[in-house]
């Protein structure tokens, strides 16, 4: 590791991927933010998943001051965080078949809709076993993984494919395999890892995009305020009871 405290590495190392994704995905990024805008004034329905730490991005778009409010989580039972004990259930999840379709079947998805599938590797059965089942149901699909592991590791799934061999677009998130961002000669593993950072990053100007799609289209897109702000529950309320029908986390 070069000079500089690994604060200040982390960052540079985590601006640096920000960099990245912002010139190397941005057309995929805007095709992104039109699918979304296109299922909203289609009447569809907004959906995001994530498993362990990639839900993270996830629930960051749902029910999210200045987000929309149709984004709603697929949430996973027992992979939805690490709020489970043993923490380690989750990731054991991951990898079980037939899981994702229980999921599907049960969920609110249906044709016309769209989901965002967050999993860094993109390689365990629950990921791409969601896509698959999504897709075979009508719903349109972005991944949000990292592209490099489709070439440095082997798929988890039966199939031998990964994530993002079974999404209507996909975003590369340019992280590394085993997501750490530093080293030192003190400490005996790569630490620091910036695939939250990112992905949060990627999610949020994906909502931004979609966002501003809509108002091109002459449609006000349904964004929430903070509560915290004079007027903000009142403009939600008028947004959650304009689309209450297409809005899961309330009910």
């Amino acid at each position: 590791m070069s000079d500089g405290t690994p604060a200040d590495l982390f960052f540079d190392a985590a601006i640096g991927l920000l960099r990245r994704v912002r010139d190397e995905e941005a057309g995929n990024v805007a095709a992104a933010g039109a699918l979304l805008a296109d299922t909203v004034a289609a009447g569809g329905r907004l959906f995001a998943f994530g498993a362990g730490h990639s839900s993270l991005a996830a629930q960051d778009v749902v029910y999210r001051a200045g987000g929309l409010a149709l984004m709603n989580l697929l949430a996973v039972p027992g992979v939805v965080g690490v709020d489970v004990t043993p923490a380690t259930l989750g990731s054991a999840l991951e990898r079980v078949d037939g899981l994702a379709s229980a999921v599907i079947d049960t969920s609110p998805l249906r044709a016309g809709d769209a989901l965002v599938i967050i999993s860094l590797s993109g390689r365990n059965a629950l990921p791409v076993e969601m896509a698959l089942a999504a897709r075979a149901r009508g719903v349109k699909v972005v991944g949000v993984t990292s592209v490099a592991y489709a070439a440095e590791t082997t798929s988890r799934h039966g199939s031998g494919t990964f994530l993002k061999d079974h999404c209507d677009i996909v975003l590369d998130s340019k992280i590394a395999v085993g997501d750490a961002e530093l080293t030192l000669d003190t400490i005996p593993a790569p630490f620091a890892p910036a695939s939250t950072v990112v992905t949060a990053a990627l999610m949020q100007a994906v909502v931004a995009t979609a966002a501003a799609a809509l108002a091109d289209r002459g449609i006000e897109p349904p964004l929430l305020r903070s509560g915290n702000v004079d007027g903000g529950h009142e403009w939600n309320g008028r947004v959650m009871q304009e689309y209450g029908d297409r809005i899961f986390y309330r009910r």
